[in-house]
């Protein structure tokens, strides 16, 4: 029997934040520190070590000259600066240490937080497009999140420069009370001239931040749309808009920019003038030997060193403005409710239904193909997105099960909703039609045949092994819509809900997928909506919705006999696909 191994204690174990560790960014914050609360007190003690460390070369520094360089004792001398290199090397080190640790502080608070973010986008699902747009997400999850990370460096040479800035002064007191009390006097003068600073900044920010949202946003939508402005002529006009507002959004961060720049000066400057006053003070207390030599000295080295500490109060305020900022964006998103599932979810019944939906009157009987025609055809999408998303309140039901009370994990694997905005990951086509499932070869290659899409397979070098761009923008429309259909269909789920899946295909290859796909969901509950008639012809059941409701139910054939509506509706259609059959060809 093979011995058990203890766990490792170094192995992180992670846990989303609470509810009340998105009350405020500073609780978010905190809950960043509580997470990793050893790795935060590591980085804590190296930082008061290093600081108070660099107090220690101008003590060194004022014993060698009074005990050695004054005097003429050379063995003395010597002595002290050897002591002087043990200190520089023993501080190298420590500074060392404290910067790799607070680096992995930063990491870890820029991992926990992605983690958070994708964890809690996911549990929202498709509702997420719907509440927060493209770009917020995007800035949030590059920007906003290293700018809270940030934040946290103030857990270990934020600590260390009060510990240090208090040494300071301890030292100082004992040379000259005058001299301690005009360097702890910076502290007070720090708050006056800093604070309103960083209030000015942290404000500027805020609406800097929305606006830079917006435009992410904006942008993410002319990429997403390039191909169409360039047929439309419209790509020189959408860029001088951008530019625009690209000009606006960089004014607003010039506002951001001077209170920043003030700060920063002021983190050089202040400690300069330390320096100045410090040492103007210790000079004369020289000349008039109230001190020694050695004691100037030291002070200049003290009052020098307060340098780093001042600069660290100051970077430390400017970073948790700034992450308050960021941080009040993150927990909007992550404070976005999740439709949970009740306690006690109820079983989902063997097979593909019937599904029901009781807004509209549609009964989607299990085993068949069924087609949803309506004028407008939004009205047959509003059916597919309650039967595929379990709101409470919609009345969808599974074999009179009410799905928003179902687990919602089986219901995902049970079904599956494929529609236009389905999203085409990067990667092989292995990956890609697999999705969240075991790769089979073989089943990859049915469902690409079932999808009509081997050509697009065969063009790429590597086969199944080829790479496909993020998003598909490497695909034609209708090559992207042929892989969603592929993956739909690989996942065999019980019922498959599709959105218009052959619109962007030539009449050839749509009679081909109608026809396979009706062939391969033998027994299997498929819907799609459609105005198409070679779609509507291959379907076991055709219900059309008038006005929302259902209006007839029947095989095509039957309906464009006794029903003169259902006959103005695919002719409209069918005169619309004729006038542009030719460019219908795109897709191939």
């Amino acid at each position: 029997m093979a011995p058990v191994r203890p766990p490792d204690p170094r192995a992180e174990t992670w846990r989303p934040p609470a509810a009340a560790d998105l009350g405020s960014p500073l609780r978010f914050l905190l809950w960043l520190t509580r997470s990793q609360g050893r790795r935060v007190a590591q980085g804590t003690v190296l930082g008061i070590a290093w600081t108070v460390g660099l107090t220690v070369p101008p003590w060194v520094l004022s014993r060698a000259i009074d005990q050695g360089f004054v005097v003429g004792d050379t063995a003395a001398l010597v002595r002290w600066a050897m002591v002087l290199l043990a200190v520089g090397v023993l501080n190298a080190l420590l500074g060392i240490g404290r910067h790799r640790t607070m680096t992995k502080v930063r990491m870890d608070a820029s991992f926990r937080s992605v983690r958070a973010t994708v964890a809690h986008t996911s549990r929202l699902g498709a509702s997420l497009a719907q509440r927060v747009s493209t770009g917020e997400v995007v800035t949030v999850g590059i920007s906003d999140v290293a700018t809270v990370a940030q934040a946290l460096t103030v857990t270990g040479p934020g600590i260390g420069a009060v510990v240090g800035y208090i040494v300071v002064a301890i030292v100082l007191f004992g040379i000259s009370p005058l001299l301690a009390v005009v360097v702890l006097a910076g502290v007070p003068l720090l708050a006056v001239v800093v604070g309103p600073l960083l209030q000015r900044m942290m404000i500027s920010a805020g609406a800097y931040r929305v606006h830079q949202g917006q435009l992410t946003m904006r942008l993410v939508d002319i990429l997403a749309g390039l191909r169409v402005l360039n047929g439309l002529g419209g790509k020189t006009f959408v860029a001088d808009r951008f530019e625009q507002q690209s000009q606006g959004l960089a004014r607003r961060g010039y506002r951001v920019a001077g209170p920043a720049s003030w700060v920063g000066a002021l983190g050089t400057g202040l400690p300069a003038l330390f320096v100045a006053v410090v040492v103007w003070l210790s000079a004369r207390m020289a000349a008039r030997q109230t001190i020694s030599v050695g004691d100037v000295v030291a002070v200049y080295g003290y009052v020098a060193m307060l340098v780093v500490p001042v600069a660290q109060f100051i970077e430390g305020g400017a970073d948790i403005a700034r992450a308050r900022v960021a941080g009040r964006r993150i927990i909007d998103l992550l404070r976005l409710p999740v439709a949970e599932d009740r306690p006690d979810p109820l079983p989902l019944p063997a097979g593909g239904g019937p599904l029901a939906d009781r807004a509209s009157g549609v009964v989607i009987r299990p085993g068949l193909l069924t087609a949803l025609i309506a004028g407008p055809p939004s009205d047959a999408v509003a059916v597919i997105e309650r039967l595929g998303r379990p709101a409470a309140g919609t009345g969808v039901t599974w074999a009179g099960v009410p799905v928003a009370d179902a687990d919602r994990v089986t219901f995902r694997s049970r079904l599956v909703l494929a529609d236009h905005d389905a999203a085409v990951f990067g990667g092989t086509v292995r990956e890609i039609i697999a999705g969240r499932l075991d790769p089979d070869d073989d089943r990859i290659r049915t469902a690409l045949a079932v999808a009509v899409a081997e050509d697009i397979v065969d063009a790429l070098p590597g086969g199944l092994d080829g790479t496909i761009a993020a998003g598909g923008s490497d695909l034609s429309g209708g090559q992207r819509q042929r892989i969603r259909l592929a993956r739909a269909v690989y996942a065999a789920a019980d019922v498959l809900l599709a959105v218009d899946p052959t619109s962007a295909v030539d009449a050839n290859t749509e009679a081909a997928m109608i026809s396979r796909l009706r062939e391969a969901r033998q027994g299997m509950t498929t819907v799609v909506t459609t105005t198409s008639p070679l779609v509507l012809d291959h379907a076991d059941e055709v219900i059309v919705l008038v006005g929302g409701g259902v209006s007839f139910v029947g095989a095509h054939a039957e309906l464009l006999h006794r029903d003169p509506g259902y006959r103005e509706l695919v002719s409209r259609a069918q005169g619309s696909v004729g006038g542009t059959a030719m460019s219908r060809g795109y897709g191939r």
